[in-house]
Formats: structure tokens, C-alpha cells, sequence
């Protein structure tokens, strides 16, 4: 019998490209960064100068090669979004504002952009 792929389920993110976050638990706990790429099927996020690995590159025509280090991707449990107002960790609600629906932080009740 053929095996059948069904759409993986993807919930809805609290954490755009882009966004202040800083890390709650891990390896790196404590840094903060900005989000530079959000993998949503895997729930991961990549934050920049955060989970920074070693990789060994070959040489080709553009790079000579060597050893680059480079962040690798986190996922979005371990990250807490910054609030705009106090700078702290906060939880991220959502509501309708003028017809659009609109993050604020739980903390500060603050729109964030």
C-alpha cells in the first residue's frame, strides 16, 4: 500500500524576520540578536552572532576556503521577542486594531511595528 504524505501542520509564529529576541534557554541563553531567516516547517529561526557554529568550507573559485563560522538555526521555543518599551523578554498576543490584526507585547501592552 501507498504511503500517503499529508501537509505538515505549521502554527501560526510569534516571531517575524526582522524582530529583537533574545535567548531563554540553551547553550546560548542570555544573547540577544536580531532574526534574520524563519524556517516555519521546521520551527526553527536563525538569529544573528546566536548558536554560532564552525564550518569547514572546500575552497572554490569565489572563497578560499578554511574554516567560517556562522550562525545555525534555533528553535523559536528557546526565543523570547524583546519588548519595545522596557528591553525585556515578553509574551506576544495578538489583536484587531483599525481592521488589521496587530502583535502587542503581553508586558507593556505595546504595538510592536
Amino acid at each position: 500500500m501507498a504511503k500517503i504524505n499529508k501537509p505538515q501542520f505549521t502554527a501560526k509564529l510569534k516571531i517575524k524576520k526582522g524582530d529583537r529576541v533574545v535567548v531563554i534557554a540553551g547553550a546560548s541563553k542570555g544573547k540577544e540578536g536580531e532574526v534574520l531567516e524563519i524556517f516555519p516547517g521546521k520551527n526553527k529561526a536563525i538569529v544573528e552572532e546566536v548558536n554560532v557554529v564552525k564550518k569547514h568550507q572546500k575552497p572554490s573559485q569565489d572563497n578560499p576556503g578554511g574554516i567560517v563560522e556562522q550562525p545555525a538555526p534555533i528553535h523559536i521555543s528557546n526565543l523570547a521577542l524583546l519588548d519595545p518599551k522596557s528591553g525585556e523578554a515578553t509574551r506576544v498576543g495578538r489583536k484587531i486594531e483599525n481592521g488589521k490584526i496587530v502583535r502587542y507585547s503581553k508586558k507593556s501592552g505595546e504595538i510592536i511595528k
